[in-house]
């Protein structure tokens, strides 16, 4: 039997448009198709076979897109990596992950381990091939990989559209970063799927957003999706828009019903929804609008294609009930890049685990209390905590340390860390100036406590909760 097979972006219909508002520049699905082809041209003579990586992390949100196409086109895996990272983290990723090929501003670089392989291609990904890795547990300790297959990509954005409907995405903009599964699936593939325009403006500084309303009003948009902390910035820089946006998306982050509302009023509309997801499962899986929220922190609704359970502390699944999210669905990962013995830990039975805790009604719809796993959730950008603790601790100055979350106004968690001087004293400022040359930014701690030891529980373990909420009352922040 012959394989599916993908050519990228011939999937697409005629109508989809990608326009890049910075520099204006604009492409049918024509034009990406021939762009496609074009940059092939780059991979013809270049040791490759089928399903090898490509790294893409290229600084333009279009350039980024156009070639992971070209790369699914060409048969290769994609893993995209925030173009900020550093020269450490870089050369931990290619350690690990194992790339064949890099692509950056500076071109396509065949890395040294793969200069031997034989150029074995078979043509475009077959549909249940690994095409999409995205990084969840950062990179400087060991890089946790999610893989999705196209067919995986594919399900989630047909049902993306299905519940949107595609009179609601005919105008999407993405504010996201493309590198962010939240940014790539929901706000692009997902548009670009349904035959809609997309309007790439990923990732606006502070002054850029105070021209929100004017890219709104101009280009007529009808969807959009982000995190909150692009709406605490849009309305304290940026004028309403005169346009009344169709529907908005808010997630990667807590939602609280009072932001909530006021992200609603200020948008003039109640269609705005609080929206759950992640990376594993390629993006949104539900979602509710505010009207539905009836003063629920957290609520998001139903399952969007699929079904929800519950994990008892006794170990039982139930349909209704408080408990570990369970989730069954077409657009679950096919695991974490080789790493079967932590994909195998995810998953009870056929049932993926969220770590997410949430109270499940009789009609199936969800509201979330809190997570099981410790991460730091900055702007929607997830930091795995231990993570910050491998990097400090690589510092001579560090004896041990232990990062958590923070409380911030604008990001809504900021990344902090109790650390134990390796000598009597630390300077703090210089540490945190030698982290941001280790790690992205988003990753740099913000504020560091000195504390002569972690805490620990009766196991020996570290006790991250009680070492955050003992640096919290110190920062009047309990």
């Amino acid at each position: 039997m012959t394989r599916e097979k993908a050519h990228f972006p011939a999937l697409f219909p005629p109508s989809a448009r990608m326009v890049d508002v910075r520099s204006g520049l604009s492409w049918t699905a024509a034009d990406m198709a021939e762009e496609v082809e074009k940059r092939l041209v780059h991979f013809e003579n270049l040791s490759l076979s089928h399903c090898h990586i490509c790294v893409i992390a290229t600084k333009t949100g279009a350039d980024t897109l156009l070639w992971c196409f070209t790369a699914w086109s060409a048969g290769l895996s994609v893993l995209l990596i925030n173009p900020g990272i550093t020269d450490f983290e870089r050369e931990n990723i290619i350690a690990r992950i194992k790339p064949t090929l890099w692509v950056d501003e500076g071109g396509i670089t065949q890395l040294e381990s793969s200069a031997s392989v034989a150029n074995q291609q078979q043509g475009p990904l077959g549909f249940d091939d690994p095409a999409l890795i995205l990084m969840t547990s950062g990179t400087t300790g060991v890089p946790k990989g999610i893989s999705h297959t196209l067919r995986s990509l594919s399900s989630r954005c047909a049902l993306n559209s299905q519940v949107i409907g595609p009179s609601m995405l005919a105008h999407s903009l993405c504010v996201l970063p493309v590198f962010f599964g939240h940014g790539i699936i929901g706000n692009c593939l997902t548009p670009l799927a349904a035959g809609a325009t997309l309007y790439l403006w990923p990732s606006p500084n502070l002054a850029e957003i105070g021209q929100f309303p004017k890219i709104v009003d101009e280009n007529a948009i009808s969807f959009m999706s982000s995190v909150p902390t692009f709406w605490k910035l849009a309305m304290c820089v940026a004028e309403q828009p005169a346009r009344i946006i169709d529907r908005v998306h808010v997630g990667s982050a807590p939602l609280g019903v009072s932001q909530w509302e006021e992200i609603a009023q200020w948008c003039k509309t109640d269609n705005v929804w609080n929206m759950y997801g992640m990376t594993e499962t390629a993006n949104w899986i539900g979602g509710a609008p505010l009207s539905e929220a009836n003063g629920r922190d957290g609520h998001v609704g139903p399952i969007w294609g699929g079904r929800y359970a519950v994990l008892t502390q006794e170990g039982d699944i139930k349909s209704q009930g408080r408990g570990e999210v369970l989730v069954l669905s077409p657009s679950i990962m096919s695991g974490y890049h080789e790493n079967p013995e932590q994909t195998a830990a995810t998953f009870h039975g056929p049932w993926f685990k969220t770590g997410d805790i949430g109270d499940l009604d009789a009609d199936g719809a969800l509201t979330l209390i809190g997570r099981e796993k410790f991460e730091i959730n900055r702007a929607g950008i997830k930091v795995q905590a231990e993570e910050i603790d491998l990097m400090l601790e690589r510092n001579p100055a560090i004896a041990e340390a232990c990062a958590f979350g923070m409380p911030d106004p604008i990001s809504g968690e900021a990344v902090a860390a109790a650390v134990v001087p390796a000598q009597d004293t630390i300077d703090e400022r210089a540490i945190i100036e030698w982290c941001s040359g280790q790690v992205r930014a988003e990753a740099v701690p913000g504020r560091l406590f000195v504390v002569e030891e972690i805490a620990r529980n009766e196991r020996g373990k570290i006790d991250r909760k009680a070492t955050q909420v003992a640096c919290l009352k110190v920062a009047g922040l309990e």
